[in-house]
């Protein structure tokens, strides 16, 4: 039988601390911008030599109370459409169920080289397409001078408003409008499979409620947080069941997120809701780079390309750990100083206000 302990990494202090920091900065995007942040974790994982497939475990394992603190603080600040958390929620596990089937055929299949392949190459693509997408975005909101205006509901999401499937409507509060539940299950289904598959359903998830369904970028990220919850629940189940949850490494992932969460949801109080695109949209790009210079690594590992020299494979390995390193660091001060800046504009608003007052 296989010895699975092959697959749980050494802990020493410097990885300790380096989970901890990680679990934070992964908090406060989380927090921030909805996305369980597990496109900064599952990365950040891998370059510490976990396997692909167990640092999608553990991190899921990590993600859901995570996610349910986040939620409840959002909630606080009237921003989660619970409703349409659960509901998406729902077939979100579907796709987690059969995601994670996926993973563990390659692993069977190809072994753990394999397996950070597959995890790999989808993040590559997947960060490609949609960070791209959320900065062009940012990019024409911030042109068009119209980023401290109310967002406007897209074309596409408009149109999925305008559809009346007889049975199938349902109200949601976040939207002010009925959709048919024909267009949130796909959506659910896709966010879920993508969760199991690298851990990170929010990449689908909070633009599809943005751009497809037409939800407020605040409103999005905080219900993405209840659908995290209720995925996070059935995948942690199902992966530790067959042994590939490190336990360790998602307690003190956990530790460190909490802080974070708490932290990135005061934020989003504080700042508008085009800089949550941009935090989005700038951290997925970086970590893009770092998760493509591991892919030759795999790829000659599997003997699908010429085996690589030892001093390549670890200049690849630091290079990629170096540019993880720095999109952490890059989203907590995108963060930070974005919840400053904010938290002192409404101090001056405030004082400004006292002293109109004390005039009259």
């Amino acid at each position: 039988m296989h010895d699975i302990t092959t697959n749980f990494i050494n802990l020493d202090t410097i990885t300790i601390v380096y989970l901890f920091g990680m679990g934070f900065v992964g908090g406060l995007v989380s927090g921030f911008i909805g996305s369980g942040g597990a496109f900064v974790l599952t990365p950040g994982m891998m370059s510490l030599g976990v396997p692909g497939l167990m640092a999608v475990a553990s991190n899921m394992c990590h993600k859901f109370p995570k996610a349910l603190v986040g939620a409840m603080k959002r909630f606080k600040y009237g921003q989660v459409d619970v409703k349409m958390g659960v509901i998406l929620g729902i077939s979100a596990e579907a796709g987690v169920l059969y995601g994670a089937q996926i993973q563990e055929n390659i692993k069977k299949a190809f072994g753990d080289a394999g397996s950070n392949l597959y995890v790999s190459v989808a993040f590559v693509v997947i960060l490609a397409t949609v960070g791209g997408f959320v900065l062009r975005d940012a990019w024409k909101t911030y042109k068009s001078g119209s980023m401290y205006k109310e967002e406007k509901t897209g074309k596409l999401a408009k149109w999925v408003q305008s559809i009346n499937i007889p049975g199938t409507m349902v109200y949601f509060k976040c939207l002010n409008a009925r959709v048919s539940i024909l267009f949130t299950i796909p959506l659910g289904f896709a966010t879920g499979m993508l969760a199991a598959t690298i851990a990170v359903g929010g990449f689908i998830g909070v633009p599809s409620m943005i751009y497809v369904l037409g939800a407020p970028s605040l409103m999005a990220s905080a219900t993405e947080l209840v659908i995290a919850f209720v995925m996070g629940v059935g995948g942690s189940l199902k992966y530790a069941l067959h042994g590939m949850v490190d336990i360790r490494l998602a307690m003190i992932i956990l530790a460190g997120s909490l802080f974070g969460i708490q932290l990135g949801a005061i934020g989003t109080t504080y700042v508008k809701p085009f800089m949550i695109k941009v935090v989005m949209g700038v951290i997925m790009v970086i970590v893009l780079f770092s998760r493509g210079l591991m892919v030759p690594v795999y790829l000659s590992q599997l003997g699908v390309i010429a085996k690589l020299q030892d001093s390549t494979v670890s200049l690849l390995k630091t290079s990629s750990f170096a540019i993880m390193i720095f999109a952490l660091l890059l989203g907590a001060f995108i963060v930070l100083r974005a919840m400053w800046q904010g938290r002192q504009a409404e101090k001056l608003a405030l004082a400004s206000g006292v002293l109109e007052h004390g005039k009259v």
